[in-house]
Formats: C-alpha cells, structure tokens, sequence
C-alpha cells in the first residue's frame, strides 16, 4: 500500500505493518488438540471442586444473561 491508496499511511509505523501482515498469517480456530500426554494426564487429574463447579456454572449464566450496551436484544 502506498501513501496514495491510503490517507492515514504515514501515521503508522513499518512496525506495525509487519506486525499486522505476520497477524494476519495466523490461523483462526481452536488451536490444537490435546497431545497423548495431556490427554493421559487430564485422565489421572484430581476432580474439580463442587465450589469451582458452581463459580463456573455461574459465570456462563452470567454470560449468557448479559444485559446492557453493545448487547443485541
């Protein structure tokens, strides 16, 4: 992109662009699954304590409860 095909060019550095054009080379998604080993380890994990349970059960509801600006009805 030159300074004609953008009026706002020269207020961003050659850094940025960089960091932009390397950003934009990332793959979108989830990321990759989980390695034998870590599925293994997940496996002999101690459970979850029914206090985090309900924290997390709670901050889903939240979620998906949420109300206010930017929120579409």
């Amino acid at each position: 992109m030159t300074s004609g095909d953008d009026p706002g060019y020269d207020r961003v550095t050659d850094a940025t662009r960089e960091f932009e054009r390397i950003d934009g080379l990332a793959a979108s998604g989830a990321g990759r699954g989980p390695t034998p080993e870590e599925a293994e380890a997940a496996q002999h994990a101690p459970p979850v304590s029914e206090r985090t349970r309900q924290a997390y059960k709670e901050m889903v509801w939240r979620g998906a409860t949420q109300q206010g600006a930017g929120r579409l009805p």
